[in-house]
């Protein structure tokens, strides 16, 4: 008799650590991103990537109100390209005016819309079983998706200065969102959304998010920057800092990233970039590339311009690189975007003019690669999937077809839809060279 009890003791400890075993399995099924030797690992083998932003992704995946079958159709169309990262954003703050973000994700100061955060879910649940990761932007510099702005207004600022309407300018919005990195009850309500987010449970997975592989990087947030003038830097640095040592105590694992367009979030200041990059919890840089909206490209000259752009481009690249190689971290270029010729909204319009800065950009991942350099991504802004869009005016209104381009901006300028097959090759043929 007690040979019997131990036999199933023996066996009950053994089923136990086997179902312990797997269950540790299905958690870690996607091998986790690291730093390592200035290059990203993934498990023990470096990795390159060319990705997309896709910052709508957790809106289409709600159940209520959103659309399930476009999210998964877009998943596997980018999943088939190669396109295994996502830059996500997990934020929009507000009541969705003036053609911002609607429906917010947190639609009052510390209330949240629990649609959004069940797409959020079905959204990472989904890329996990592809094998796909994302990085996660916990804030905007931009009136486009709430962000700053609408903490400002929320803690008692007054109305944002919204640019794009007639009654002000840029500099007002931006001498307006500048005080929030003092604002210290913004802040605050900032830290606990980070918290909030960081310390949820996927619900379709039952895994906590800060132990999910499927996540690369939590990112600070959309191009914060320092505003207006040099004296803004001591201000926006405490700020910054305390959110990365925020992230590194609640998550010791995942990467943390900054989301900075390069040292144009910096007033053009190359040594303020390095040194807001100097944490030693900020695992790698970022940069963006916006030809256009950098004055390189122009609608007059296109084929010229695009020239331009694209040797603009390369100069721009080799100077963060060159920050990146000192600081021995990867960089990714975390977006960049092109138009479609003569600035068309229309899917069927030319995009040969794209292509070719495509092209160029692309060409320098798949030299890191071989050179083993440290510029290790892209992410191109932006994939607008099978989205149906008014391309006579291009406007955004409640309860359209969310696309790459935020609410504010012409929908269809810097989309690639699923119908842009040149474009879409490209990038496979490049991700098939970076797997190699």
């Amino acid at each position: 008799m007690r040979n019997y009890f131990i036999f199933v003791i023996v066996v009950f400890v053994s089923l136990s650590s086997s179902a312990q075993h797997t269950i540790k399995n299905t958690i870690n099924n996607v091998e986790l991103i690291t730093v390592k030797d200035s290059k990203f690992f993934k498990g023990d083998k470096p990795y390159y990537f060319i990705g997309a932003n896709y910052w709508y992704g957790p809106l289409i995946g709600a159940k209520n109100g959103g659309d399930r079958a476009r999210l998964l159709k877009e998943l596997d169309l980018m999943k088939a390209q190669g396109i295994d990262n996502l830059r996500i954003l997990v934020g929009a703050e507000g009541d969705g005016g003036d053609s911002r973000v609607h429906p917010a994700l947190q639609y009052e100061q510390g209330k949240y819309n629990n649609e959004l955060l069940d797409g959020l879910d079905f959204l990472m649940a989904e890329m996990r079983k592809r094998n796909m990761y994302a990085v996660l932007y916990l804030n905007n510099n931009w009136i486009w998706s709430g962000g700053m702005s609408q903490y400002l207004e929320w803690n008692g600022y007054g109305t944002v200065p919204n640019p794009f309407l007639p009654d002000y300018s840029w500099d007002d919005y931006l001498n307006y969102t500048k005080q929030f990195h003092s604002c210290i009850p913004c802040k605050e309500a900032f830290y606990k959304h980070v918290k909030f987010i960081m310390e949820r449970t996927n619900a379709y997975t039952n895994i906590k998010y800060i132990n999910d592989n499927a996540i690369m990087s939590w990112q600070v947030a959309n191009e914060p920057r320092v505003l207006i003038s040099p004296d803004h830097e001591t201000a926006f640095a405490d700020w910054l800092n305390k959110t990365v040592d925020l992230i590194e105590s609640l998550d010791s694992v995942h990467l943390i990233s900054t989301g900075a367009e390069g040292k144009a979030s910096y007033l053009q200041d190359i040594a303020m970039y390095q040194r807001l990059h100097s944490n030693k919890n900020i695992d790698y840089l970022t940069m963006h590339m916006w030809p256009k909206n950098w004055g390189w490209y122009s609608i007059n000259n296109e084929k010229t311009s695009t020239i331009t752009s694209i040797q603009n481009a390369n100069a721009y690249l080799d100077e963060h690189i060159l920050v990146a190689q000192k600081m021995k971290k990867p960089i990714v270029m975390s977006e960049f975007g092109f138009p479609r010729e003569k600035e068309s909204l229309n899917p069927t319009s030319s995009i040969t003019n794209r292509d070719n800065f495509y092209k160029a950009v692309i060409d320098r991942i798949t030299q890191s690669k071989v050179e083993k350099g440290v510029l290790a991504g892209l992410n191109f802004w932006g994939f607008a999937g099978f989205a149906k869009t008014n391309s006579e005016n291009g406007k955004w209104l409640h309860g359209d077809d969310f696309t790459a381009d935020p609410p504010q901006e012409p929908q269809g300028l810097n989309s690639v839809f699923a119908s842009d097959i040149t474009t879409l090759k490209l990038i496979k043929d490049a991700n098939l060279l970076l797997i190699e």
